[in-house]
């Protein structure tokens, strides 16, 4: 299985009990498919993973797995500070039927290139052979890869992609050079996606497709077909969504699009605070300027 084009880290819908509100997510995933992405991803940062149990963990991937019905692949977010941890999860995910594992590093404690290096391969041989997307992002994490790190990382087989949300583009670059054709690259929302896509990446992985799917849709395929004007005519607009995230809580942020949108998907999980009523009210004339609402 390969991965291309837009996969929208998916929110976390919660109840007032702070149960996984499976409905709201099956909506979700339903109209996320229905409006073309080429794939899901459950458990990314917008999908809150730092605040929620295992059970929970697996209660959202089953869910997407469950409404998506094989139309899409599913690559579903670990992560955790220790390997044991993270071997773990990956098996549930492995056995609940995800396509393929996002791989994240928490870390309390800065964590040298030789753990950081023996982390993502502990996941990788945990996964069985199923797909393996690197995550790094130095802006929340303490411990980062390195491009030494991420050069050997891409010998092993199903270590086949890398969702860098570094705000460097330039190191994407460097990233592409050094694993010559065995690492390929996904934007981040971080990043400017038709600039990505232009160096050799091959789609974008990030929250903000889940709130404008069909706008990002229509950005990947004018890239696909190498028609740049249209591709930066597409972006610029696009990228006063990026602006919001940047001022606002990420999740909270895409939760309260969402609400606007009509999906019930609730506030961000506590200690997380809801977003104020002007923030919303500005969330909205973005949405609206993109055609998004």
């Amino acid at each position: 299985m390969t991965f291309h084009g837009v996969f929208p880290y998916l929110v976390s819908p919660t109840d007032e009990l702070g149960g996984v509100n499976m409905p709201v997510l099956s909506d979700l995933v339903e109209h996320l498919i229905a409006n073309g992405v080429h794939g899901l991803a459950p458990l990314g940062s917008t999908g809150e993973f730092a605040y929620l149990s295992d059970e929970q963990r697996l209660d959202v991937v089953r869910t997407t797995i469950a409404a998506n019905r094989g139309r899409v692949p599913v690559v579903a977010g670990v992560a955790s500070t220790s390997i044991r941890h993270a071997v773990q999860q990956t098996e549930a995910m492995v056995e609940a039927g995800a396509d393929g594992i996002l791989a994240i590093l928490e870390a309390y404690f800065p964590i040298k290139d030789d753990g950081v290096e023996a982390y993502f391969t502990a996941i990788a041989h945990a996964a069985k052979g199923r797909p393996v997307v690197l995550y790094t992002n130095p802006q929340f994490q303490r411990s980062d890869l390195s491009l030494p790190v991420i050069e050997r990382l891409s010998r092993i087989d199903n270590i086949r992609y890398i969702k860098d949300a570094s705000t460097n583009t330039g190191r994407l670059l460097s990233i592409i050079e050094r694993t010559k054709g065995r690492l390929d690259v996904f934007a981040a929302s971080a990043h400017i996606p038709a600039c990505v896509l232009m160096i050799g990446g091959l789609g974008w992985m990030a929250g903000p497709a889940c709130i404008v799917p069909r706008q990002s849709i229509a950005l990947y395929e004018a890239a696909k077909a190498g028609d740049w004007a249209r591709a930066m005519d597409l972006q610029r607009p696009l990228w006063r969504v990026n602006e919001i995230f940047a001022k606002y809580s990420i999740a909270a942020c895409i939760k309260a699009a969402l609400e606007l949108q009509g999906f019930a998907v609730g506030n961000p999980i506590p200690p997380q605070e809801p977003l104020s009523d002007d923030a919303r009210a500005e969330i909205a004339q973005v949405l609206r300027r993109v055609g998004a609402l």
